[in-house]
């Protein structure tokens, strides 16, 4: 009779293992690991790739702590990139071109100003340039996320006046956009979340202004959907 009770327990409790691994494994595959946890932590990411797209504009990429993880930047908010250089701590923000939908890495396209090339900044840009000399496989320490705006999406944008104000919610049905060179990055950040929901009808007017690599912007706004981005594409703003 015992070993009737212990096979009859057997059975019972094995299909309701099976059934709560199952569960489990649903519950992890629909919850994807976030790498930014807290924005009071920095979190070193490590460089994997490094794309030239202009004579001074770069797209690096950095991995995330695991293939599954996402970023987990809301959209409207920034990065802050954070490194030693010549002894001092520099820090400098940042938005991705890479989104949420993106597991395992994150990217970033950013402008590089080299040394006497501008009179005004004759040492250049010192994150900019420490990223231009990494090489692949250096880590850098990401924080974040950060910002007053999130885009939660159908027009709707919740807006903080400061760090400690509770956010003030605007729903809107269109959307001025003034970016110039990588400046663009926060606009195609807001783009893409409008785009990629159907039912979001929030139109983007767009005035977009860069000396180079125009063409490889104006194609990522192209392929996102005319009928709801209004984008003028100059070669620098008027005076």
């Amino acid at each position: 009779m015992g070993a009737q009770l212990s096979t009859l327990g057997h059975m019972v409790l094995f299909p309701v293992w099976f059934l709560y691994s199952l569960l489990m494994k649903l519950f992890q595959r629909s919850t994807p690991a976030i790498t930014l946890e807290s924005p009071d932590i920095k979190y070193p990411l490590r460089l994997i790739d490094r794309e030239i797209i202009s004579h001074d504009t770069r797209r690096f990429r950095f991995a995330l702590p695991s293939p599954q993880h996402i970023l987990g930047l809301p959209v409207g908010q920034h990065i802050y990139l954070s490194a030693r250089i010549d002894g001092n701590l520099v820090v400098r923000p940042y938005t991705p071109i890479s989104s949420d939908d993106d597991k395992g890495f994150v990217d970033l396209v950013i402008k590089v100003y080299f040394k006497d090339t501008h009179p005004k900044f004759p040492a250049g840009g010192k994150m900019s340039q420490y990223l231009e000399s990494m090489q692949i496989g250096d880590t850098i320490e990401f924080r974040g996320p950060s910002g007053l705006l999130v885009y939660q999406g159908k027009g709707k944008f919740a807006i903080r006046p400061d760090k400690k104000s509770n956010p003030i919610i605007r729903t809107v049905k269109s959307v001025g956009m003034i970016a110039g060179g990588t400046g663009i990055t926060p606009m195609l950040q807001v783009i893409r979340a409008i785009m990629k929901d159907p039912d979001d009808h929030t139109v983007c007017h767009l005035l977009f202004a860069n000396q180079a690599g125009v063409q490889w912007r104006e194609s990522r706004l192209t392929a996102t959907s005319a009928s709801r981005v209004q984008a003028i594409v100059l070669p620098q703003l008027p005076e």
